[in-house]
């Protein structure tokens, strides 16, 4: 029984070890997710290892979302929407200026439906989407092909944010302005 004893005293000896070091890796994980270093806090850090402390654990997502919630996804979310949106607005503009050859008096009753305020709201939408859209493939673009561009990620989101708002706010009230007065 010599070997069994070792084997157990062995084991013995390693969960010490883990369970000792436990708390200053969780204070370095701390640190480093204060300083931006780390992707998870460490309360997110729930799954338990087998000897009852959070040491090597893998972290949990956090609530409420499949993704990790970073600018990158947001990012990829957002570029997949505005997408979808700017593909289905050009298959019903496709199909309404398709109807100017079938008869004039049916593109012009589906045109006069369009003179509505609700669809110069829907315009703004589909300049915002047209708009991140664009700027936020200049910043793939650069990420992709630009050497220090995986490094700028972040920055250049907030970029595309803050080019897409300053846009925005210039063009939704001169817009609305013109489509509540007519």
């Amino acid at each position: 029984m010599l070997v069994g004893e070792t084997i157990v005293h062995h084991a013995s000896t390693v969960a010490q070890r883990t369970h000792r070091h436990g708390n200053q890796r969780k204070n370095a994980a701390s640190r480093a997710y204060a300083r931006g270093k780390a992707q998870f806090p460490p309360e997110l850090c729930t799954a338990e290892a087998p000897d009852g402390t959070k040491e090597g654990s893998v972290p949990q997502r956090p609530v409420g979302t499949l993704y990790r919630g970073r600018e990158g996804m947001w990012s990829w979310v957002l570029h997949r929407i505005t997408g979808v949106a700017i593909f289905f607005f050009l298959l019903v503009h496709i199909l309404d200026t398709a109807l100017i050859r079938v008869s004039p008096e049916a593109y012009n009753a589906v045109i006069g439906t369009y003179k509505n305020p609700i669809m110069g709201v829907g315009e703004v939408a589909l300049v915002g989407a047209i708009l991140f859209h664009a700027l936020n493939g200049l910043r793939v673009i650069a990420v992709d092909f630009w050497r220090l561009g995986a490094r700028y990620q972040r920055p250049l989101f907030w970029a595309v944010v803050g080019i897409w708002t300053e846009l925005m706010l210039g063009f939704t009230p001169l817009h609305l302005i013109r489509v509540f007065s007519e």
